[in-house]
C-alpha cells in the first residue's frame, strides 16, 4: 500500500484560542467545504471535540454521496488534533491538524494528511489522474475561503 502526504500551512491573522476554535468545531467543516462534495455532517449536534469521538458525514464524489465515518484520535486543545477515516473512500485518512501560536494575533495552522488508495494499482491510478488534483484543488478552495472567514 502505497502512502501519499499532502501538507499545506496557513498563516491567520487571529490569536490561537479562536483558531483552534474554529477548527475544532466539526460544523465549521461545511463552511470550508467546496459546495460540489455535498459536505452533510449526519453526527446529531452538538458535536463534543474529544478523543474517540466518532464523526459521520457524507460527500459526493463525482456526484456519487460516499459514507464516511471519522474518529478524532488525539485531541491536545489548542495546540493539534488527529482524525482518522474509519470508513470511507480511503484505504487510509490520517489527517493532523497543528496549530502554533506566532505571537498573540497571528496563528500558524499546519495539515498533514497521510493517505492511500484502495484498489491497489487500478487506485494508484485513480490517484495520479483524479484524486491528488482533487485533493489540491480543495485545500485552495479552504485556504481562500479560511483567509475571508477568520480575519481578526
Amino acid at each position: 500500500m502505497k502512502v501519499h502526504r499532502l501538507n499545506k500551512k496557513q498563516k491567520i491573522s487571529m490569536n490561537i484560542l479562536d483558531v483552534f476554535d474554529f477548527f475544532s468545531s466539526p460544523e465549521n467543516l461545511s463552511k470550508i467545504t467546496p459546495k460540489r462534495l455535498g459536505f452533510n455532517i449526519m453526527t446529531p449536534r452538538p458535536i463534543e471535540m474529544k478523543e474517540g469521538q466518532l464523526i459521520d458525514y457524507t460527500i459526493k464524489i463525482l456526484a456519487v454521496p460516499i459514507r464516511w465515518t471519522s474518529m478524532i484520535t488525539s485531541y491536545d486543545p489548542p495546540h493539534m488534533f488527529v482524525d482518522q477515516q474509519i470508513k470511507g473512500p480511503y484505504s487510509m485518512w490520517h489527517h493532523t491538524h497543528t496549530f502554533k501560536e506566532l505571537d498573540a494575533n497571528h496563528t500558524e495552522v499546519e495539515d498533514e494528511i497521510l493517505y492511500a488508495m484502495p484498489l491497489g494499482f487500478v487506485g494508484g491510478m485513480v490517484h495520479s489522474v483524479y484524486v491528488k488534483k482533487d485533493l489540491e484543488s480543495i485545500f485552495r478552495y479552504r485556504e481562500a475561503t479560511i483567509g475571508k472567514l477568520l480575519v481578526g
